[in-house]
């Protein structure tokens, strides 16, 4: 590994659709990812955010004491999803 790249950090956060029949059965996943290592994630189907890692886990645990943030992310399989079907249909294929 270079000495030009010690000390980069990278975060990211992924959100997926997954679709089963259409909008019929839909699941919302969001994963928060902290130097290419999982550390949380919240799935529509679970319905609460569960940590990876010690850090994931108290991340969690503060997201989820929050009713506003959990009312936010189970219904983003409805406003992020659903909504967002008609423009991601063409593009989907079946597994």
């Amino acid at each position: 590994l270079s000495s030009a790249l010690t000390g980069v950090f990278q975060e990211m956060k992924t959100r997926e659709c997954h679709f089963i029949n259409g909008t019929e059965n839909v699941r919302y996943v969001r994963r928060d990812i902290y130097n290419r290592k999982q550390y949380m994630i919240f799935d529509s189907d679970v319905g609460v955010f569960v940590g990876d890692t010690p850090y994931g886990e108290i991340q969690a645990w503060c997201r989820n004491r929050d009713p506003e943030i959990l009312e936010d992310h189970r219904a983003a399989v409805d406003t992020f999803c659903r909504a967002g079907y008609e423009l991601a249909a063409p593009f989907l294929t079946a597994h």
